[in-house]
């Protein structure tokens, strides 16, 4: 009268479990609800339950192993059942009765044994009853007991084990709301869940908050957003194409050309020095000033460097894309200026379309946000945009020796219509030698 535990079915896409854990071993005594095992499905790792009290005989199955569904796992020696003498074999099913050939065989613990030639001790009553109208109940041993003691009528319960098999839960539970409702047999059960037939465990359901949420507008500059960056990765063929760069330098030249200028009211960014170099690079490499038509590609004559500026959640969020023009004829106090004469205007009273257009490279700096390294998404009709974090200080190693010093990550997001692979390496190997030797952007 062994209850085999199998590996259930917890997902309707679930052909084979692995058990991560077992929660219980051989000799222990388990409960009905107890949780017995976690179970790996092809989804989600989910709690395995009993319904039925017993003893640990045998774990089938070791930790680690994975088995397809409706594999024995484990075996479960009844209330008076010696666990030490229950057979590793799995319980086979119960025939179906020859009144009813056409019924489903029963799930039953029960092994099946041939009828005795001399009178013996009475076995155990079967794992299924008739009803009065001919319908075969699955019932398991101990709840047949159970509803024998409490005299409930099996026709009015609603069987959650394998293929509706009432167990013992079932029983108890509906003694349980007749008890409260003052008269036993007198109500109407409340279906439980049910699992595939030959499973007897099933995931723990538990009970969760609703999800709440709350309704945000979206803006139409956000819906623009949304609409032109689905157009840009799904239009675009994306790639990226990463490069550290040496930050010393340029952080030394930038802090003493700022307290030269203070007096004056002028404090640059790397961000502008990083404009100003990438501008020169493009004059170098034409590709990357150019644009895909189709069936040609349009290298543009003006070089206008787009720089992303981020806009506060008061004015909606969002960023848009300021346009330095003629960025690569443009001077650093230029480029300083006019960037943030065009990021005030942006956050304080929005831009005018002339001051967002024609830009044919971009540029997304968060770095001053602390962000160490990440990609963009083009922004069309560019074939390129430079993610630049912020320059870190780290272990480095400069001229064969191990030193400290500060690196920028810097990752190109480009078309591969337009730009290969090495025209790729090449612009940013101009860009890198540029940036470490800042003082080429002076002249």
């Amino acid at each position: 009268m062994s209850i085999t535990l199998t590996m259930p079915r917890l997902s309707d896409t679930m052909e084979q479990g692995t058990i991560i854990k077992w929660n219980i071993k051989e000799g222990d005594e388990v409960a009905s609800g107890a949780v017995v095992a976690d179970v790996e499905t092809d989804k989600a790792t989910m709690e395995m339950q009993v319904y039925d009290d017993g003893v640990v005989a045998r774990i089938l199955v070791d930790e680690g192993t994975q088995v397809p569904v409706g594999t024995a796992i484990a075996l479960i020696a009844e209330e008076g059942e010696d666990p030490s003498s229950v057979d590793d074999a799995p319980a086979a099913a119960e025939p179906a009765p020859t009144e009813a050939p056409a019924a489903e065989a029963p799930v039953s613990a029960e092994p099946v044994t041939a009828a005795p030639e001399t009178p013996a001790a009475p076995a155990a009553p079967p794992a299924s009853t008739a009803t009065g109208d001919g319908r075969r109940i699955k019932v398991s041993p101990v709840a047949r007991r159970l509803a024998e003691e409490h005299r409930v009528d099996l026709a009015a319960i609603a069987g959650s084990g394998p293929g509706g098999r009432i167990i013992k839960r079932d029983i108890l539970e509906h003694v349980e709301r007749a008890a409260s409702a003052g008269a036993v047999g007198g109500t109407v059960p409340v279906p439980l869940p049910s699992v595939e037939p030959g499973a007897i465990a099933v995931p723990v359901i538990r009970e969760v908050p609703a999800l709440e949420s709350t309704e945000v507008e979206v803006s139409g500059m956000r819906q623009t957003i949304a609409r032109r960056l689905v157009e840009s990765k799904q239009t675009i063929p994306h790639y990226q194409v990463k490069m550290c760069f040496a930050m010393d330098a340029i952080l030394d030249l930038r802090a003493s050309m700022n307290e030269k200028l203070a007096a004056e009211g002028v404090k640059l960014s790397v961000n502008d020095f990083i404009v100003r170099a990438s501008a020169l690079a493009m004059a170098e490499h034409p590709m990357f000033n150019a644009s895909w038509a189709g069936d040609r590609i349009l290298v543009h004559n003006r070089v206008n460097i787009g720089v992303a500026v981020s806009l506060s959640e008061e004015r909606g969020g969002g960023l848009v894309v300021a346009t330095i023009r003629d960025a690569n004829l443009k001077s650093l106090r230029m480029i300083s200026a006019e960037t943030k004469s065009l990021a005030g205007k942006a956050r304080d009273r929005g831009l005018a379309t002339e001051e967002m257009s024609d830009a044919t490279f971009t540029i997304s700096n968060l770095g001053m946000f602390g962000v160490d390294d990440f990609t963009a998404i083009i922004n069309p009709p560019n074939s390129a945009i430079l993610a630049c974090g912020a320059a870190i200080e780290k272990p480095v190693v400069r001229d064969h020796q191990l030193a400290v010093g500060w690196e920028m990550a810097a990752n190109l997001s480009l078309d591969h219509r337009v730009i290969d692979g090495a025209m790729a390496a090449r612009y940013l190997a101009t860009l890198k030698s540029m940036i470490e030797e800042p003082m080429r952007l002076l002249a």
